[in-house]
């Protein structure tokens, strides 16, 4: 006896405090989902509502027990919303916690409802129908982001700002013409947003456990009553999938790295050293030591946030890359690098369209840092292609001496005197300083997706009409 108790106590030591009883402890620790796939409750609900009403359609279950079995998932919709559910961690994961409740209610009747499916089809939907719910739920976030843009864009398609490349100044823009870049970077997002919903309208329930199932069950009836185009053609991919998942995580990856490449523009920009833009209080915090401090701390963990994104996806990837046909226990682990992306990526978008409306622009201060660093030397070598026949190459060159005779004044290239630009190239002549201005150099840009203010405006009408 004494012997006995000495092997147990020693054994708990070695399986941890925490896992007092042994084995059996670490194995339901291990194994429960319910922590996190509880957030499946409705659709693990509407999948169950659409598949006894399927079983019931096909005469597999009767219609008195699917009144019954639907009536008793009903009562637990409302248990659950209301918080009046009390979820187990023995009974696993959400699907056994939902049937365990029907079954007191409802008594043996519960006990169909399980006909031609299994918990590997079961989880396929409920999750796939979570995702695609979440992607309907980004496209309507990234249209309201791009609006917000649309407006920024549209107030300042005459705002000269400069123009970078490496960060350094290289040509004069306008600040709308910059706020459509990101409007073109979100509309692709969208757009991948749309597609993986394309993509992934297919229901898996009646695919079973892996290789579909001998009852006369109606997979199309069921695709139809839960919004999916058409059910999956294959029974061991359905289960063994997660390309849905996995693809909506790329898509928060790059969109979440887009909204990050905002985040960092609006942090430099708000620096006293800009001081392109300001955001309010609503969007800033204070320093506990130093008085005068306004830190931009909202764009800061949107571009921190991106980092938990792609964490997400290369963790479901490196989940799946070596797993064998068709379900393994391992895709437990998909749910929460979904659900944490999702709602950093939801929490990112939100900020960042409130900062967007939010933000002060300095107008004043982007033109002036618009014609520095000789932003305007281009127009210069256009000037001397167009004007004097030059060479595009040749012009570069007379242009860079330019530059550097202005560098060496202290100067500006329109501060330049007409005679050291002609000693430079007789070519140049007074007319040159027409195109020496921001203004100009940004009016001349009437290239399709060009800068020009014109150009600017017809690229909002455009995203307007289709947003």
């Amino acid at each position: 006896m004494a012997d006995d108790t000495t092997d147990t106590k020693s054994s708990n030591q070695m399986w941890g405090g925490r896992f007092a009883s042994g084995p059996d402890a670490i194995m339901e620790e291990i194994n429960a989902s319910i922590g996190f796939d509880k957030k499946l409750f409705a659709q693990d609900i509407r999948g169950s509502i659409a598949h006894a009403t399927m079983l019931a359609h096909q005469g597999i279950i009767s219609s008195d027990d699917k009144d019954k079995i639907v009536h008793g998932l009903n009562t637990i919709l409302s248990e659950i919303e209301s918080g009046n559910f009390e979820f187990s961690r023995q009974l696993e994961d959400i699907h056994m916690n939902v049937e365990a409740r029907l079954a007191t209610l409802i008594g043996p009747a519960a006990g169909r409802l399980h006909t031609a499916r299994s918990r590997n089809d079961q989880v396929a939907l409920d999750f796939r129908l979570w995702v695609k719910e979440e992607l309907e739920k980004t496209e309507k976030m990234l249209t309201g982001l791009i609006a917000a843009f649309l407006d920024r864009a549209e107030e300042h398609a005459e705002s000269v700002m400069p123009g970078f490349t490496h960060l350094q100044t290289a040509q004069p823009v306008t600040f709308g013409h910059h706020c459509m870049a990101y409007v073109e970077m979100f509309g692709r997002d969208r757009s991948r947003v749309r597609h993986a919903i394309e993509h992934l309208d297919e229901s898996p329930i009646g695919a079973a456990a892996l290789a579909g199932t001998g009852y006369p069950i109606d997979r199309h009836m069921t695709a139809r009553a839960l919004g999916f185009r058409e059910p999956t053609r294959n029974s061991i991919d359905t289960v063994s999938d997660r390309d849905f998942a996995i693809e909506f995580l790329s898509i928060a990856a790059i969109t979440g790295m887009h909204l990050s490449r905002l985040a960092e523009e609006i942090v430099i920009w708000s620096t006293p050293q800009f001081g392109f833009v300001r955001l309010s209080d609503a969007f800033s915090t204070g320093s506990s030591i130093m008085p005068q401090k306004k830190n931009p701390d909202a764009a800061e963990l949107v571009r921190a946030k991106t980092g938990r994104i792609n964490g997400s996806l290369v963790a479901l990837l490196t989940i799946m890359k070596g797993l064998p046909l068709a379900y393994s226990k391992d895709m437990q682990e998909d749910k929460e690098q979904v659900f944490d992306a999702a709602e950093s990526l939801e929490l990112a978008i939100a900020a960042m369209t409130g900062m967007v409306r939010d933000l002060t622009v300095n107008t004043a201060r982007m033109k002036a840092a618009a014609g520095s660093g000789y932003s305007t030397a281009t127009d210069l070598a256009d000037w001397l292609v167009r004007e004097a026949g030059l060479p595009f190459r040749d012009a570069h060159h007379v242009t860079g001496r330019a530059v550097a005779l202005a560098e060496s004044k202290g100067c500006d290239l329109a501060e330049l005197p007409l005679a050291d630009l002609q000693a430079i190239h007789s070519a140049i002549t007074d007319k040159v300083y027409d195109v020496l201005t921001v203004e100009a150099s940004v009016a001349s840009r009437k290239s399709f997706g060009g800068t020009a203010p014109s150009e600017v405006r017809r690229q909002i009408a455009f995203w307007r009409a289709r947003n």
